[in-house]
């Protein structure tokens, strides 16, 4: 099956310390809640990879399995695309722009 691109967005996410595990979690600033889910390859919230607190750039779709609880889901086997907080702070400014 191939991937329909065009659902797919870029949004901005990090690596937070929820409860006692590391979840990957959208930006605030963003279309999306800070609160969902974001479902990615695990090496994300791997904090021997990267620290805790690293925004990365991922290109996810919204969805809910079944009628289930939404949340983001990006392409395990997409690029590990790392923003530095001057990159995340253009990529957000840049999103309030374009915003209607």
């Amino acid at each position: 099956m191939v991937r329909d691109t065009y659902a797919y967005r870029q949004v901005a996410v990090e690596s937070r310390l929820v409860g006692a595990a590391v979840r990957i979690r959208p930006v605030p600033g963003q279309a999306f809640s800070p609160a969902l889910t974001v479902q990615c390859a695990r090496r994300l919230s791997d904090t021997s990879l990267y620290p805790l607190g690293t925004t990365f750039l991922l290109a996810a779709k919204l969805t809910d399995r079944l009628g289930g609880t939404p949340f983001l889901y990006a392409y395990h086997g997409d690029a590990d695309v790392v923003l530095s907080p001057k990159q995340a702070k253009a990529f957000l400014a840049e999103f309030k722009r374009g915003r209607i």
